[in-house]
């Protein structure tokens, strides 16, 4: 036998129970929100152009940074006009570094509603790397941050460049955490094993995210557009067989809050609120609540 992971068992597609969202869904679709800050001349980041990460350059890398704190300054103030717009829930993934960059921000995702989950401190760096003990307490800084600000602590994690150590959902696990958007391995939650009990991974897009989509495979607006919704009709589609899905959307502002690819998103996004009445239209915390109160075994 291979080396397994041991988080999960295979299940077959055909064999799985059926069961609905609130309304009677067979979709249930959610933006994840990317809220992220950069150390200056230092550390990890997306690049537009080859830069001091994929290029090798020098520090700092006033293009490639600036390019990303773009996102912070315009491009996330844009997307949230667009959330308003469209009136769509967002789950906003944040490093908690955002509390002291752009408080104003974070605030007005507080305002409205907007889910918080923990994304670490700075996407600046993963976790992946470290030992486990610095692990336990990147992930404790950034929850206490959250739960700070928020009144509540989150219930939800992604970690920075989807970065995992041997260890991370036991940590999650162990620091109260109730679901990970860490696993793209499904179209369904799936219930992972800890050693301090269960972790829900909820489905977060690999395919449907503008940083793979854009930054890797160059990929255009519209051809961006076209793949949320593509992905969307497909979906429906399938759902017929009686099996529930997850739709997520990967965003980050600093890409889909160009003006011209911010056009493209609202063309795409608009048709799926005006579909609100046939599909769930809700958060990650939200699955997280509705799995939770299923019958047992409902989800594997």
């Amino acid at each position: 036998m291979l080396p397994s992971h041991g988080r999960y068992a295979y299940h077959p597609w055909p064999q799985r129970p059926e069961y609905r969202w609130p309304g009677g869904a067979r979709l249930a679709v959610y933006l994840g929100l990317n809220l992220e800050h950069f150390a200056f001349g230092e550390g990890l980041g997306a690049e537009l152009a080859p830069g001091a990460n994929g290029g090798g350059g020098p520090q700092p890398d006033v293009l490639n940074y600036a390019w990303r704190d773009y996102g912070n300054r315009v491009g996330a103030w844009r997307v949230l006009e667009l959330l308003e717009e469209l009136a769509l829930p967002a789950t906003v993934l944040l490093n908690s570094a955002m509390y002291d960059y752009a408080p104003e921000l974070v605030a007005a995702h507080r305002a409205r509603g907007d889910e918080i989950a923990g994304h670490g401190r700075s996407n600046s760096e993963r976790q992946s790397t470290l030992p486990e003990a610095e692990e336990r307490a990147l992930i404790a800084e950034a929850t206490a941050a959250i739960a700070r600000h928020e009144g509540a602590a989150p219930r939800g994690w992604l970690s920075p460049w989807i970065a995992e150590s041997r260890t991370t959902p036991d940590l999650l696990a162990e620091a109260g955490y109730r679901y990970t958007l860490n696993w793209c391995a499904d179209d369904q939650p799936v219930w992972m094993n800890t050693r301090a009990g269960r972790l829900l991974a909820i489905p977060y897009p690999q395919e449907v995210n503008d940083i793979p989509a854009i930054v890797a495979r160059k990929d255009g607006a519209a051809q961006f557009a076209e793949m949320i919704l593509d992905d969307f009709a497909e979906r429906l589609r399938q759902v017929r067989d009686g099996k529930p899905q997850v739709m997520g959307i990967a965003l980050h502002p600093y890409l889909i809050g160009q003006p011209y690819r911010l056009r493209a998103l609202r063309r795409a996004l608009a048709t799926i609120a005006a579909a609100r009445e046939e599909v769930w239209i809700t958060t990650a915390g939200g699955i997280l609540d509705h799995v939770a109160g299923l019958p047992e075994g409902t989800v594997p």
